[in-house]
């Protein structure tokens, strides 16, 4: 069961049972899971690399966080990274241009097509793949 939410409801409407004035005051976190071949791997790519924090590591399970952001990782051992076409996109507040040099520095494979740049639709963006083959894309609004 989830909370929906339309557009355009008045607000006295209810929703779900739920007043829509109440409902909106609830607030929502997005939370990226993505397949993993390989956890151990994957934990160390990320803190290695990327400069996250391991959370919490279960067997089949690996949370993953870099301030208030988390990523949450599930065992995929039969996971082909050729075919595999998980992406997200990680929204940087500030600093786009030191996290893309820090991570240059530390060894860090950007791909081929995801050097920093200024994108039309009015973002700075780098990307990368990590073990897996998840493309990962970093972006920071510019003005």
């Amino acid at each position: 069961m989830g909370i929906y939410i339309r557009l355009g409801l008045q607000e006295d409407s209810w929703e779900l049972g739920v007043p829509l004035s109440i409902v909106r005051m609830i607030k929502f976190q997005i939370v990226p899971k993505l397949p993993a071949i390989d956890l151990e791997q994957t934990r160390q790519y990320y803190e290695d690399q990327l400069m996250f924090m391991t959370q919490s590591r279960y067997p089949e399970y690996l949370i993953m966080s870099k301030g208030p952001a988390e990523i949450h990782f599930f065992s995929f051992p039969d996971l082909d990274p050729l075919t595999n076409y998980a992406m997200i996109y990680i929204r940087i507040l500030q600093g786009i241009e030191e996290l893309y040099h820090e991570y240059l520095d530390r060894g860090v494979a950007i791909h081929p097509n995801g050097s920093l740049e200024v994108k039309n639709w009015g973002v700075k963006e780098f990307s990368l793949l990590d073990p897996n083959h998840t493309l990962l894309t970093f972006g920071q609004r510019i003005s």
